[in-house]
């Protein structure tokens, strides 16, 4: 190998050997000058591929060979298998995926790895109808860096720190592990060294991190008894149970002209999760069984990804999908939503959900408000004045002005307009009670589990409350008794409907998160 500590030898022992060798060409030195730089950059830059990369032509044995050198593929939980999968885009797509994943997992009998709630459109999935989407692989990659980024910055908040699953949990409908539990009990990762050392991870820890990551991701394809890693996605995949021919075509397919076009030659095909990836499957022996995005849509009489819609031989999985419908956020938030409705609106109110400046939703601004406006004049007739309106708007509020909020701001006669934000002390006061409460770690235990638990709380604890504004402005949506002013397209829109669908505003409040 090339060695950087070489003793050069010196200039007058060059000369002496030119000297010696006058009679060779002219351009003879300056090619071997040229050839020993190349060499010298090559093996100055050169570095050495990880043995996780080098494959043999075996399956057998590549598998083999990764499972004695991850030690992490060792069975670590008694025979538990667990699902994870990638979530990703904003907070309503991912509070959908969740109850999906909720879905998949109790269906193969699998206990859930909960993520954190990322970055909003930290990660995208593109989009199902065009055929152009991340794969699996490359979204779980994507999710798995946001993940360690949202440990390194202390700023990870649960999916179940912020909605409320103990009722699935105590019913035994599933069963779900922490992210940063499991991959401390099943990677051997000091996930507290992580968030303790903040953006100063030692080089050990990274590649730590970086070896759990690829394991995770499946970079490294299926591992025998450690890993089973979904690579079909919406552009090939409608997942289904009991419900049909496994294996049929789907009702949606790319047309000829899209095919022509992107050049693609995809059949969608839908296939039983139960009998693909249940008992007798290649997936079944799998400690991980790691799916991509979990997102799903009606589109064209069919499902983007997931038509699951009961089970007609499975009174349990029938119980769940009705109880999924609608997950409501933990008490602190619920609370707060029905205190401020009550005790701060003080009257019968609408809810006006304005999205204006994110995606497609900045060109209709003309449309959105015309239906607000529409709804008032109605409200106008009706009743009393003035009318009390709860605005939830990403606009702030500094640029009302020229546009219709801005005019029933000023019109304060007719018009009682409130709004939160998301330094107002019952906001902020909330987040706090949040970031104690800690409801993502409140799981059953499995064995070297409460450990863990322990060490996530010492030294994963919130450097920044989390934004839990949406959440409370959902809330006291869904107690507004003279109606709801939507976003037409809006997620947001959809899941308020669905807690107004659900009496959450007249429904009991729970004061503990029990098993």
């Amino acid at each position: 190998m090339f060695n950087l500590n070489r003793t050069i030898a010196n200039p007058k022992l060059w000369n002496k050997r030119n000297s010696q060798q006058s009679r060779r060409s002219p351009l003879f030195f300056p090619s071997i000058f040229l050839i020993s730089l190349c060499f010298f950059f090559f093996f100055l830059t050169y570095t050495p591929i990880p043995n996780y990369t080098i494959f043999s032509t075996s399956l057998k044995t590549v598998n083999v060979a990764l499972t004695h050198q991850y030690p992490h593929c060792e069975t670590r939980f008694h025979g538990e298998k667990f699902l994870w999968y990638a979530p990703h885009s904003g907070f309503s797509n991912q509070l959908s995926e969740f109850k999906n994943a909720i879905l998949m997992a109790s269906i193969l009998n699998r206990t859930l790895i909960v993520s954190p709630i990322l970055d909003h459109h930290a990660v995208a999935l593109g989009s199902c109808p065009k055929f152009r989407v991340q794969s699996p692989k490359e979204i779980r990659i994507s999710v798995w860096d946001h993940i360690i980024e949202l440990l390194r910055s202390r700023r990870y908040v649960s999916m179940a720190d912020i909605i409320d699953i103990s009722s699935l949990l105590s019913s035994s409908l599933v069963r779900a592990i922490d992210f940063r539990v499991f991959v401390s009990l099943w990677c051997d990762l000091n996930v507290d060294l992580v968030c303790s050392n903040g953006l100063n991870v030692p080089p050990s820890l990274v590649e730590s991190l970086k070896q759990c990551g690829s394991l995770l991701s499946g970079i490294d394809g299926n591992i025998n008894q450690c890993l089973y890693a979904i690579d079909e996605d919406c552009r090939t995949t409608v997942w289904t149970y009991q419900n049909g021919v496994d294996g049929m075509l789907d009702s949606f397919q790319p047309d000829e002209q899209l095919m022509k076009r992107k050049k693609i030659s995809y059949v969608r095909r839908r296939r039983d999760v139960y009998k693909t990836l249940g008992p007798g499957s290649k997936a079944e022996s799998a400690t991980v069984l790691a799916f991509g995005s979990l997102f799903t849509a009606p589109y064209k009489g069919s499902e983007l990804y997931i038509d699951i819609q009961n089970a007609p031989a499975d009174p349990r999985i029938n119980a769940l999908i009705n109880k999924i419908e609608f997950l409501p956020f933990v008490p602190e938030i619920v609370s707060l939503g029905k205190q401020f409705a009550s005790q701060t609106m003080k009257a019968p109110f609408l809810c006006a959900q304005l999205r204006l400046l994110d995606g497609q939703f900045k060109n209709h601004w003309k449309a959105t408000f015309l239906g607000l406006r529409q709804k008032l004049d109605s409200l106008r007739q009706a009743g009393s004045q003035p009318i009390h309106i709860f605005v939830m708007t990403d606009l702030p509020q500094g640029n009302w002005t020229g546009s219709y909020l801005g005019d029933l701001a000023m019109d304060s006669a007719n018009f009682k307009l409130y709004f939160l934000g998301e330094n107002d002390l019952l906001v902020m006061n909330t987040a706090k009670k949040l970031a104690l409460a800690r409801h993502g770690l409140r799981f059953k235990s499995f064995p070297g589990s409460m450990d863990a638990v322990a060490k996530v709380e010492k030294h994963c604890s919130l450097d920044i409350l989390p934004d839990v504004l949406l959440y409370i402005e959902e809330t006291i949506c869904s107690c507004a008794s003279l109606g709801f002013a939507r976003t037409t397209g809006s997620t947001i829109a959809q899941s308020i409907e669905v807690m107004r669908k659900f009496g959450l505003c007249s429904s009991p409040i729970r004061t503990a998160f029990a098993l």
